[in-house]
Order: structure tokens, then C-alpha cells, then sequence
């Protein structure tokens, strides 16, 4: 039994004008029928409704032949300017079918503001965190108020994996960690079967990390006969507003009636906001505007048999009457029936539109062509995808999104390193850091000067490290949509390396400073030689910890070489295990290059910032170097050339200093391993930098 001592209030969407519509009569109502039944909820004193999106955006368009705007338009009207009026919208496909561009969605949220709307709650089928920020953004920036939603079920199958109240929780703390922003969060159980415990679980667990000025919805269906003790679970766990109707859009596959909610809260210490004496008014003009419509039995009478074979109650309505009308609801059974089957197969994904629509579709052909005999082509794709993923998403997803490639790419690249030049002349560390100036500066330019996100500038300035996997660590973080762009860039700056570094060379140094000898320094132990991966990558995680997983590798590939006593594992992570994942990388990212995303004016940006980058880079590290020499005495002087090393693509610059300055002091001086000091140095600051913008921006 839930009590508190402290009275609390709990605020009420009411669903009768959007969902109920729905989830009882397939959304196929005039808008004149139910307009006196909302004047008198308004008058009744209410002021939160559900008025639009979901099946009541194709319904008018299809069936009654009206216009779902101006529908909304006259209820705003009669709701009157004080009102919150709530549509529901479903991730990338906004209150469509199917998949809609940024643009499109855009516009959409615009005209659904400019019709009345004030609230949207958005959910994604797939609880996909990335998908909920992306189609998240238009809803702010139309000036609305952004929900939402985490989408709950009870499977029908046992799983410690998905649909439990970590894994619920685990979706709104990564949304807390993009930069989207969200007014409420809600719980949203479309088929009416979570059971209480999780409920209560999950709304206790969002409450310990919501800001305390964000709210909690919680959504079900009274389906299952589950919805009055869902919603009692869930207040007891923290929930601030429910949704609830009226008779005769209520209960059933729709939301619970207004009083049997207040009837279950007596003597609890919690209260409804609104008064629940006023419903039978409403019930009366909604009874009087709808008799003429028929309801199906099945949408107004609870069916235990939706707890094992979950389907949502907005899609039970459209679906049954689709059934009736082609002389089959007969089969309505058989078809849930088959739900199990279909919901595993296809990876558990949540039973909301379009996902529930995906269900229904395949159990129906299941029921009526035999058991996969005839395949739906969505829930083909879905479920293939899910249990066998083509090979290049499958490296994709457990490579770039886990972020095991790039590290694995630095664990080779750290058993081929040499840091005894760095060690032999510590002052490379400060060259190795001023080349990565051009990492900070281009990231700057990207975001005030091209308009790039924050995100996404940080992604197009890790360019200027010239380090083709920790750009692609960062961006598949950051910007993945920027991921085909920004790889393509650091690599070609890699390789362009002999062509851009030798007139900057010639510009900012003199053939005197050109001629300036190596001084020539003692070998450092053998005991600093295994201590410095080790302290350096203590030091560097506990810094900037975020900047872990590419060191960390580094410095332990480097240890691999240098103990002397693991030889075969130091040749494998560097030959035969680096050139598979140099490969595999390749591939993966070249799939991410879609045409019509990396053939635009902002991939032209990137190539130009990178450029950018990389010339302020080789600059800032040649100017460190020449700055230094006046503090240095004359005969410990540098030659500021190899400050151009410090950009990181290991050993290239290295090499392009040393076959610049032995050209131009006929071969007096030869720089290589001087040079090898900051290049490696580089390669330790982009890193580093790579874990800055993680920490500041993640």
C-alpha cells in the first residue's frame, strides 16, 4: 500500500481527445463529435491535454477526410491560450510511418507549434539514445516542450538484458550525456505490460538522476488490467504525472478512467489535480457524440492474454477494425498467439509504433501463410539485422560505436615506437605539444566561423593532430555523422605530408637555423625505458582519464617491445594484428561514405579546416623551437626544423625533416632521431587532446 505524510499532487494528461480516439476507434472520428466533450473538460477546469500526432495525424486524412491541422487549431481554440496541448511523435518518423528527413521533421515541429501545440512527447522504438537527441533538437528549437519517452514492455520471454529497469535507466543516463535538451521524462508502456516492480524500479532509479527540476510521466494502457496498480508502483516510485481518460474512451486498450484512478489514491496522501466529480459531464457529451460509432469488444474489454503477447492498445483499435472489415477477427487471437515467436526473432525491440506495426504484420502472415512462409520485407531487414548483422555493421557497430578499433591500432603502433629519443632530450615534449595547437585552433574556427556544433568542431580539429585513429576514436564519439569526412581528411593530411611541410620549412626558418648540428646525447637506461610507458600512462589516465584507452594502448604496446620477454606477442600487435584492423578500419568507414552526406559543402569545410589545422600545427611546433633557442645556451641549441615533427603522423614528418634539412645543409645534419623526440612526443599530445574534448564534451 502506497502512503506518504506529505501530501502530493499529481498532475493528469488527459488521453480521451488524441489516444482514445485511438486505441478505441482506430482514430476514425469527426472532429464535431467530441469538440462539446472537450469544451466541457475545459470548463471542468482542466488544462493538460493529448490532442494530436500518432494515429490522429493519417486518421482525419484518410478516413473523415479533414485536415489534422486545422483540427488542432479548433481545439486549441476551444481549449483556450492556457491550455498545454500534447502531441506524440515517433523519433525519425515524426507522426509518419516511416523514416523522415532532418528537414522534414523540422518543419514538422514547426507547423505542429504554430497549430497549438505545446508539449511533444517523442519516443523511438528502439530506445536508440543517439535517435532521441537527433529528432529530440527540432522540438527545442521549435520552442516546445521536449518529453521523452523511454519505451517499456514485458516480454514475453525471460531477459536480464532488455526491458528491465537498469536497462530503462541506462537510456536516460547516456541521454543526459548529449547535448539535447529535455523538459520531462516520460515512461511510456504502450501494450500495458510491464509488471508494477519494474515500474516502481525504474521510476525510483530515473529520480536518483533526473535533475530535480524535470518531471516523470508515466504512460500505460489498461489492456492487461494492469494500468491502476502500474501507476500506483510507479508514484510510489517517484512519478509526477499520469495519463488517464474518460468512459467511453477509457480502460480497455485505452487509459484508465479519471475516477477509478482518484478511487484508487484515497486515504494514500496523494491526489489527482483534477476534480474527478466532473467526469460524468464529459462522459455524457462523449456518449452523445460517439453514438453512432461502433466499438469493437476488443478494444473495451481488458485481455489477460495481451501479458504474454504484448500489443499496443493504440494499435490493437486500427488493427481489429482492419480484421473485421476483411471478415477475419476471428484470427485476433491466433495472431497474438503468435507474438512471442515474432518479438524474439526480431531482437526485442519495444511494441510501439512503427516496431508493433512490424509485429502484427509478420505473426498476421505467420497465422494466415504458415510460420515464416511469407516474410513482411520490414521485419525481414529488422530481424536479420539483428540476429545475423551484415559484416561491415557488424564491424561497425563492435568496433568504431565500442571504440575497440582505434586502441588496437595504437597497441601496434606502440610496439613499433622508439621513445628513447624522447627520453634523450625531454625539451621534445613541449614541441611535440605546441604542434597540436593546430587541433584547438581549428576547432574554434569550425565552430565560430563555419557553424559547425561544439561536437562536431572538435572532431574536425583532431584533424590537425594528423593521427588517422584517434580521429576516428574521437568523431565516432562525437560526430559520427561526421565520421567518412573527418577520417578521409586526416589520412589524406598523413600522406600529404612531403607537400606541406617543406614550403613552411622554407618560410619560417633560415638556411643558419637549417645548419644548426644535432647535439648528440647519451642513451637513457634500460630502466627508464620500461618505466616511461608505465608512468606516463598512469599519469596521462589519471590526468585526463578519458584519453585512457588510446595511451593506455600505446603505452602498453610500447611495453610489449621494450620488457625484452614477450616477443611474439610485440611482433603479432605489430604486423599481422594492426594490418588486419588497418583493413577492416579502412572498409568500415569507407561504408559510412553515403554520397549524399559526404558529397556537401560541409566535407569541402573539413578539408580546409584540416588543412588549417595541419599548417598551424607544423608552425606552432617550428616557432616553439626557435623561441626555445633563445633561453638555450649556444651549443644546446635546437634546430627549430624538427619542431614540424610534433604533428604525429609517426615517422612521416620525422623523415620529411630530415631529408629537408639534410638537402639543405648538403647532408651535414641529419635530424632523424633528434626529430623522432617530438613526432613521438605528438603522438602522446593528440592523444591527450583527444581526451580533453572527450571530458569537456561527452
Amino acid at each position: 500500500m502506497i502512503f506518504t505524510k506529505s501530501q502530493k499532487t499529481i498532475r493528469v494528461m488527459l488521453t480521451t481527445f488524441r489516444d482514445g480516439l485511438q486505441s478505441a476507434l482506430g482514430g476514425k472520428v469527426r472532429l464535431n463529435d467530441i469538440l462539446p466533450a472537450m469544451e466541457a473538460a475545459t470548463s471542468a477546469g482542466i488544462r493538460h491535454f493529448e490532442f494530436g500526432g500518432g494515429a490522429r495525424f493519417q486518421a482525419p486524412y484518410f478516413y473523415v477526410g479533414e485536415n489534422p491541422f486545422e483540427c488542432m487549431s479548433r481545439m486549441r481554440e476551444v481549449a483556450g491560450p492556457e491550455a498545454d496541448l500534447q502531441i506524440l511523435t515517433r523519433s525519425v518518423s515524426g507522426v509518419t510511418l516511416t523514416t523522415q528527413r532532418p528537414e522534414t521533421l523540422a518543419l514538422r515541429a514547426n507547423l505542429m507549434k504554430k497549430h497549438g501545440t505545446t508539449w511533444d512527447r517523442n519516443f523511438d522504438y528502439m530506445n536508440d539514445v543517439d535517435n532521441l537527441a537527433q529528432t529530440g533538437q527540432p522540438i527545442v528549437d521549435a520552442g516546445m516542450h521536449h518529453q521523452v519517452c523511454i519505451a517499456l514492455m514485458g516480454l514475453p520471454f525471460h531477459s536480464n538484458k532488455v526491458h528491465t529497469p537498469d536497462f530503462y535507466i541506462d537510456v536516460i543516463r547516456r541521454l543526459l550525456k548529449k547535448e539535447v535538451h529535455f523538459d520531462s521524462v516520460c515512461l511510456k508502456d504502450a501494450s500495458g505490460t510491464a509488471d508494477p516492480r519494474t515500474c516502481y524500479e525504474t521510476a525510483r532509479g530515473l529520480k536518483k538522476i533526473l535533475p530535480p527540476e524535470v518531471p516523470l510521466w508515466q504512460h500505460t494502457h489498461d489492456t492487461a488490467s494492469l494500468a491502476i496498480p502500474d501507476y500506483m508502483a510507479g508514484i510510489e516510485g517517484g512519478v509526477d504525472g499520469i495519463d488517464l481518460s474518460v468512459r467511453p474512451l477509457a480502460s480497455g486498450t485505452v487509459q484508465p478512467d479519471v475516477r477509478s484512478m482518484a478511487h484508487a489514491l484515497k486515504g494514500t496522501g496523494y491526489r489527482l489535480d483534477i476534480d474527478p466529480n466532473k467526469m460524468p459531464e464529459i462522459e455524457h457529451l462523449l456518449s452523445e457524440g460517439l453514438e453512432n460509432y461502433q466499438f469493437s469488444p476488443v478494444t473495451i474489454v481488458p485481455d489477460a492474454r495481451v501479458v504474454a503477447f504484448p500489443m499496443p492498445g493504440g494499435a490493437i483499435g486500427p488493427n481489429i477494425h482492419m480484421m473485421t472489415e476483411a471478415g477475419i477477427e476471428d484470427k485476433y487471437g491466433d495472431v497474438l498467439a503468435e507474438f512471442p515467436v515474432v518479438v524474439k526473432a526480431a531482437g526485442a525491440w519495444t511494441s510501439v509504433t512503427p516496431g508493433s506495426q512490424q509485429y502484427w504484420l509478420q505473426a498476421f502472415n505467420n497465422v494466415l501463410y504458415g510460420r515464416w512462409n511469407k516474410i513482411s520485407a520490414s521485419h525481414a531487414s529488422q530481424a536479420t539485422e539483428m540476429a545475423h548483422p551484415p559484416l561491415l555493421q557488424l564491424v561497425y557497430d563492435f568496433g568504431i560505436r565500442t571504440e575497440l578499433l582505434p586502441p588496437i591500432i595504437f597497441l601496434g603502433v606502440g610496439s613499433l615506437t622508439d621513445f628513447r629519443p624522447l627520453l634523450r632530450n625531454p625539451v621534445s615534449f613541449l614541441l611535440g605539444a605546441a604542434a597540436q595547437i593546430g587541433i584547438f585552433v581549428a576547432a574554434l574556427g569550425a565552430y565560430y566561423g563555419f557553424g559547425f556544433t561544439i561536437k562536431e568542431a572538435a572532431s574536425i580539429g583532431i584533424i590537425g593532430g594528423a593521427d588517422g585513429p584517434t580521429s576516428i576514436f574521437l568523431t565516432a564519439i562525437l560526430a559520427p555523422e561526421l565520421l567518412g569526412a573527418v577520417a578521409v581528411a586526416a589520412y589524406s593530411y598523413m600522406a600529404l605530408v612531403p607537400i606541406i611541410q617543406p614550403p613552411i620549412l622554407n618560410l619560417l626558418t633560415t638556411h643558419k637555423e637549417r645548419s644548426i648540428p644535432i647535439t648528440e646525447l647519451g642513451n637513457p637506461s634500460q630502466t627508464a625505458v620500461i618505466l616511461f610507458p608505465i608512468v606516463t600512462a598512469m599519469l596521462a589516465s589519471l590526468l585526463v582519464p578519458s584519453c585512457a584507452p588510446l595511451l593506455g594502448m600505446l603505452m602498453f604496446g610500447n611495453l610489449l617491445t621494450e620488457s625484452g620477454v614477450t616477443d611474439r606477442l610485440s611482433q603479432t600487435a605489430g604486423t599481422a594484428l594492426i594490418n588486419v584492423v588497418t583493413l577492416f578500419l579502412g572498409l568500415v568507414i569507407g561504408a559510412t561514405m553515403v554520397g549524399e552526406a559526404f558529397l556537401s559543402l560541409n566535407t569541402l569545410f573539413i578539408l580546409i579546416l584540416g588543412a588549417i589545422a595541419f599548417i598551424i600545427g607544423t608552425t606552432g611546433g617550428i616557432l616553439l623551437a626557435k623561441g626555445l633557442n633563445f633561453c638555450l645556451p649556444v651549443d644546446r641549441r635546437l634546430n627549430p626544423c624538427i619542431g614540424a615533427a610534433g604533428v604525429s603522423a609517426v615517422p612521416m614528418t620525422a623523415r620529411v625533416v630530415q631529408n629537408y634539412v639534410s638537402r639543405h645543409s648538403n647532408g651535414a645534419v641529419n635530424p632523424l632521431m633528434a626529430a623522432m623526440g617530438p613526432n613521438v612526443a605528438g603522438v602522446i599530445g593528440s592523444a591527450v587532446a583527444a581526451g580533453v574534448f572527450l571530458a569537456l564534451l561527452q
